[in-house]
């Protein structure tokens, strides 16, 4: 395991949701699946407890530790795209999978997990700042999923 590792906390499906961004996103993996050598309080032995994965090169683990916490906006992975159709590919497999849209390039995939996926031209645009950032950033206020081309036109003036 990593020194660093981020842990993310799903109900009973961290197997499923760690296959799902190995499958999903480029340098992701799923390398570990650790089971319960025994029966244990709300659990049965062979359970998946962990799922150890990567998601674009991030480690992570998945525990499986029952429906006591949510995911919440207050963590999301932020997926940068260089194009609309990798912006469209990765939108499309989160909400397509029984996800949500959000606002601003944010959803949700299906276990309440927070995306960004937001493609580089929004992000070179905001750290222009000034007049390109404020013209870029009034653009993706309206949006959910990003439109690159509205961006790059936000940002042409």
């Amino acid at each position: 395991m990593n020194k660093n590792t981020i842990c993310l906390w799903y109900d009973k499906d961290a197997e499923e949701a760690a296959n799902f961004y190995a499958r999903t996103f480029p340098d992701s993996k799923v390398s570990t699946v650790s089971r319960a050598p025994s029966d244990f309080p709300g659990g049965q032995a062979n359970q998946v407890l962990t799922v150890e994965f990567t998601v674009c090169g991030v480690p992570c683990l998945a525990l499986n530790g029952g429906p006591t916490f949510k995911h919440s906006e207050a963590f999301s992975f932020q997926i940068a795209t260089e194009d609309q159709a990798e912006t469209d590919r990765y939108w499309n497999a989160i909400v397509g999978n029984g996800g949500e849209e959000s606002q601003c390039g944010w959803c949700k995939d299906k276990w309440g997990l927070s995306w960004q996926i937001t493609p580089r031209v929004l992000i070179d645009a905001m750290a222009k700042g000034g007049a390109v950032a404020k013209r870029a950033f009034d653009a993706m206020m309206k949006m959910k999923k990003i439109d690159v081309a509205a961006i790059e036109a936000a940002v042409r003036g």
